[in-house]
Parts: C-alpha cells; sequence; structure tokens
C-alpha cells in the first residue's frame, strides 16, 4: 500500500489547539521509558544552511579557527533512530509552546526522516503523520488533517490490527476534524470506534476514555440526537463515580462539567441536583462557609434564568425569585470569607446586581452595582477590572441566530457548494439605562427576500437584556448599537422567491 502525506500549499497564522487530539505517541509504557534530551534550537535541514552555519556545523568558525562542541556536533554522533526521538520531542515543545510555523517543519521533517530510517509504512511514519495532522487541525484545514489521520491510522492497522492502543489518539484527531469540517456523522462513528478500542485495551470503566466520551457526547449534541449524548454523559459519571466514589472532593470538577452540560441539553432541573450535590459534598468536607462553595452556588443561581425544555420535565417548578437566595449566600461568603479578596468580592457582587436587572428589580440592581463600582474605584489595578467589567455595555442574555436559511447546512459550506451564497442582515438598537432594547430597526437586509430571517434576527436583539454602561457609578443609556447578522443562503431559494414574486405581480 501507498500512504500519501497531505501537505498545505500555504502557511496560515498559528492558533492554539482547542480539540480532543492528543500528540500522537508510543504507548504509554514506552513513552515513559525514554530518556531523550531536548535540544533548544531547532536543527535547519542541509538545504537550508547558509555557509555561516555550516561553518558552525563543521566545528569552525568563518575565519577557520577550531571553536567548542556544538548542539549540532553532538546530534552527528546519535543514531539515526535516536535522531527521530529527538524530532519528535521537539516536535511536541514547539507545538505545546504554539508555534505551529515550527511545529509543521519539525513534522515533516520527521516523516521524511522516518521514510529513510524505518521506511514509508513503519509506525514511526505513522506518528509523524498524526503529528503533522494536529498541525493541521489547529489551521483549521479539516481535510488535509483528516487525510493524514486516516494515513496514519492505515499505517498501525497494517501493523498490528484494528484494535490496536496505537489508533487512539489518531482517531480521536480524525474525529475532532470530521466534526469541526462539518461531518458530525462521521466523527459519531470515529469516536464510537475509538471508546471501542480503549474497552478492549484498558477495560470498560477506565479513565482514559472520558475525553472520548465527551467528544462523542458534544457530536451527538451538534447533531441534536440528545438521547445518544445523554448516553455518554451517563457513561461519563458512572465511570467517574466507580474511581472516585471514595474521594467525594475528586467529584467535584467532572460533576461540575457534568451540570454545565445539562444546561447546554435544557436539563435544568437535572443541572439544578447536579449543583446542590456539589454543594453537599464542598460543605461536608470543608464546611458552608468556604469560598470554593461560590462557584457552584452563583451556577445554581443562574439555572433560574432558564426554563427546563427536557422531555423529562413540562412545568417549572420554582420562579426566578429563588435564585436570589444562592447569589446572596456566595456575597456573603465572599464578604466574610478570610481567604476572599476583592477580585472575589467584586464578581459575586456583579452577579447579583446582573441578577436584579435581569429580573426588572431595578432599586437592588443599582444598589449592588453601585457597591461593586466603590470597591473597584480605590486604585489603578481595580479601576482597570471596573473598566471592563462596569464601562461597558455587556449582555446579559442571547440565544445564537440560525447562520441558515431553508436548506443551506453547514455541511454546504464545508465541501464548497456552488450554489451556496452569504447573506447579511443589520440591525441597530439602543439600550436604556435599565438594560433594555428600545428602538430596533433593520436598516440593511441582503438579499432583502429572506424576511422570516429578519424577523429572527429583530425577534432576537428585542429579547436581549444588558448590563449598562456606568459612569460616576450610574447606568446610562446606550443609543446607535449595531448589529450584524451573516447567514448562508441557497441561490436556488432566492431565485425561488424570485419567480414567485414576479407571478404575484
Amino acid at each position: 500500500m501507498i500512504y500519501k502525506v497531505f501537505f498545505a500549499p500555504l502557511l496560515i497564522i498559528p492558533g492554539l489547539f482547542s480539540g480532543t487530539v492528543a500528540l500522537a505517541g508510543d504507548t504509554p509504557e514506552e513513552e515513559d521509558s525514554k530518556q531523550i534530551t531536548v535540544l533548544d534550537q531547532v536543527v535547519p535541514v542541509a538545504d537550508d544552511l547558509d555557509e555561516g552555519q555550516r561553518a558552525i556545523d563543521d566545528g569552525t568558525d568563518v575565519a577557520g579557527s577550531v571553536g567548542p562542541p556544538t548542539e549540532a556536533d553532538e546530534e552527528k554522533n546519535l543514531t539515526d533512530r535516536e535522531l527521530l526521538e529527538l524530532e519528535f520531542s521537539r516536535f511536541a515543545r514547539l507545538k505545546e509552546n504554539g508555534m505551529l510555523d515550527e511545529a509543521e517543519n519539525s513534522a515533516k521533517r520527521a516523516i521524511e526522516m522516518s521514510i529513510r530510517s524505518s521506511g514509508p509504512t513503519s509506525n514511526e511514519t505513522g506518528k509523524a503523520l498524526s503529528n503533522l495532522a494536529t498541525v493541521q487541525y489547529d489551521r483549521g484545514e479539516y481535510e488535509l488533517a483528516q487525510q493524514n489521520f486516516q494515513s496514519a491510522i492505515d499505517i498501525f492497522i497494517d501493523n498490528q490490527d484494528q484494535l490496536s492502543v496505537r489508533l487512539l489518539n489518531p482517531l480521536k484527531g480524525l474525529g475532532a476534524a470530521q466534526l469541526e469540517g462539518g461531518r458530525p456523522d462521521l466523527a459519531a462513528e470515529t469516536f464510537t470506534r475509538a471508546a471501542h478500542i480503549s474497552h478492549v485495551n484498558e477495560g470498560p470503566h477506565n479513565l482514559e476514555q472520558i475525553p472520548i466520551l465527551e467528544a462523542l457526547a458534544e457530536t451527538n449534541l451538534r447533531m441534536r440526537n440528545l438521547d445518544a449524548a445523554k448516553d455518554a454523559q451517563d457513561m461519563i459519571y458512572a465511570i467517574n463515580m466507580r474511581h472516585l466514589d471514595g474521594d467525594p472532593m475528586a467529584m467535584v470538577p467532572p460533576l461540575m462539567r457534568r451540570a454545565a452540560w445539562q444546561r447546554r441539553t435544557g436539563y435544568v432541573l437535572d443541572e439544578r441536583a447536579t449543583y446542590r450535590r456539589i454543594i453537599r459534598i464542598i460543605e461536608d468536607a470543608k464546611g458552608k462557609d468556604d469560598l470554593s462553595l461560590i462557584a457552584p452556588l452563583s451556577k445554581l443561581a443562574e439555572s433560574y434564568f432558564y426554563i427546563d425544555t427536557s422531555e423529562s420535565t413540562s412545568f417549572q417548578t420554582s420562579t426566578i425569585a429563588t435564585g436570589e437566595v444562592y447569589f446572596k449566600r456566595a456575597v456573603r461568603i465572599a464578604e466574610d470569607s478570610p481567604d476572599s479578596s476583592w477580585q472575589i468580592l467584586a464578581s459575586t457582587q456583579i452577579a447579583l446586581a446582573d441578577y436584579y436587572n435581569y429580573r426588572a428589580d431595578q432599586g437592588r440592581a443599582r444598589r449592588s452595582y453601585r457597591d461593586a463600582w466603590d470597591l473597584l474605584s480605590t486604585d489603578d489595578e481595580r479601576l482597570e477590572v471596573r473598566h471592563e467589567a462596569l464601562e461597558r455595555l455587556l449582555p446579559l442574555n442571547g440565544e445564537p441566530i440560525s447562520p441558515f436559511v431553508g436548506d443551506a447546512t453547514r455541511e454546504d459550506v464545508t465541501s464548497g457548494d456552488s450554489d451556496l451564497r452569504k447573506g447579511s442582515i443589520v440591525v441597530a438598537y439602543d439600550v436604556s439605562s435599565r438594560g433594555r432594547v428600545t428602538k430596533v430597526e433593520v436598516i440593511e437586509a441582503i438579499p432583502p427576500e429572506f424576511e422570516d430571517m429578519q424577523k429572527e434576527v429583530e425577534r432576537e436583539v428585542r429579547h436581549r437584556i444588558f448590563r449598562p454602561p456606568f459612569i460616576d457609578g450610574e447606568p446610562v443609556e446606550s443609543q446607535n448599537q449595531v448589529l450584524t447578522h451573516t447567514y448562508y443562503y441557497q441561490q436556488s431559494e432566492l431565485d425561488k422567491l424570485h419567480a414567485a414574486a414576479a407571478t404575484a405581480d
């Protein structure tokens, strides 16, 4: 079998890796046994060396005198295998530091070195291909990343088998690239395959599979397959319970992640139950006034801004006013704890003020905002925080507006559908000193025919509530705010609207 390496034709500005892919590597046992020294400098390939660099690598300066041994001299004594391992280590360091241009060059060097030393179908070549794919993923080059992850997978299968643990990292990378590339259906299959391999190699309850299950839950959530997403989250919870049940405080971080996911999926009553459990765990372990209670108390209070939309309930059992109890308790802990700080106190005061603002209790909102303003008005460091938190218009709510009209989909964007077009709607609005939107007006719509999208944008803007900007501790109105919403549509659908309008005339 011949494996192709897919390089991007152009370099793109680097970004930080945010997906589920780990750096490709050997098995944990092999990684732990390595003792590779990482050099501080990237060694250029021979064709890129200028005369001065060649002189240094030869052990002489330009004038011909002998200098001290260099890192390049030391590399000359290494075997091909050691040089390749050194390149892998260099790649990991560059990748971790976000130096994507250099990391890409390092990955390409490793591919060339592994092909020369062990052949194009070796595990080392598979590892180098997977490393290159992670850089391509970081840059949003999802098709290239998928191709190189798949090449690495094919190599590992040929050399070992369909259930090799070496497949886990490139499978996670492939799934992430498929998901961001607009193919969640393929991503779900890939992550499911990775989870199965993890089960076979490490057992059905191993902690290492949690990132895979989290990725699978996210994938199903994007496909609106809530039952499958919930099943993945329930499995994560069961695994954590199995391993961490004897250490309740260790359960707090995974429970916080679970509650956040429950909010995203509309299981608000379940979310509240999770936060209450977290609060009980912390109270039992650290007491009822510990600072670590502030986060779950605040999140629990925020949940009363929402209505449960899951099929498990069809009614709201509490009113929005219930959240005040939890916000006020968080403020009291921030005020009374000897380990608290002005940053913690300011954030809890502002959260309480936002809550009052949201429920239109303007008198209490202004008093709480004023308390935070005064707290943040004593020195330059606090004034900087005050500017960011209280001197700008900031939204307190808002639902995402659909980026597609009619039959247009995300897959059309990623596939480069020639019938796809981009439209835009520009809305102007004012915000009162109470944080409410007034005078909403569509000032531009291109094309103007998609009236339902215009109404959706207007409706979303009208429903938004803002934290108003403050001057001298008092809220002020904000005029002439502008929102530009871009979306995709099919030209064929626009043509149908034109034809219908012509017929009506």
